[in-house]
């Protein structure tokens, strides 16, 4: 499972390894029931806290995307996809909404908003 940190972002690092796990999942690259990485290792593996990755896996398993058996360790959920894509498009519903909203109030066109979505998206 690769998982690329960016530490220049305003994003937190556990938010960014939860988000990375979810795309692996939804996108069928995390298997269901397939094993995850254990916390320690990943935390070793990314140079990070345990308590970062800790904090990433408990979140997973909040939302429904990991489950774990105590002594086993963590493993992907067998969760319908289709749930996860709308998960997903309601996500961005949400902050589209937003963007369009600032756009609106600071007289932004589209075709600038392409532009920043392209920009945006390089950088990821």
């Amino acid at each position: 499972m690769e998982i690329k940190l960016n530490h220049h972002l305003k994003e937190p690092i556990y938010e960014q390894i939860y988000n990375q796990v979810r795309n692996h999942v939804v996108s069928g690259r995390l298997k269901p029931n397939e094993k995850l990485p254990s916390i320690r290792l990943l935390a070793k593996d990314l140079k990070v806290s345990v308590i970062t990755t800790k904090r990433a896996y408990e979140d997973l398993e909040r939302d429904g995307y990991i489950y774990s058996l105590s002594g086993k360790g963590s493993y992907v959920t067998d969760q319908n996809v289709d749930n996860l894509l709308v998960q997903y498009t309601d996500e961005i519903e949400t902050a589209m909404r937003k963007i369009v909203s600032l756009a609106k109030h600071s007289n932004i066109d589209e075709e600038t908003l392409a532009l920043i979505y392209r920009k945006v998206k390089d950088e990821i």
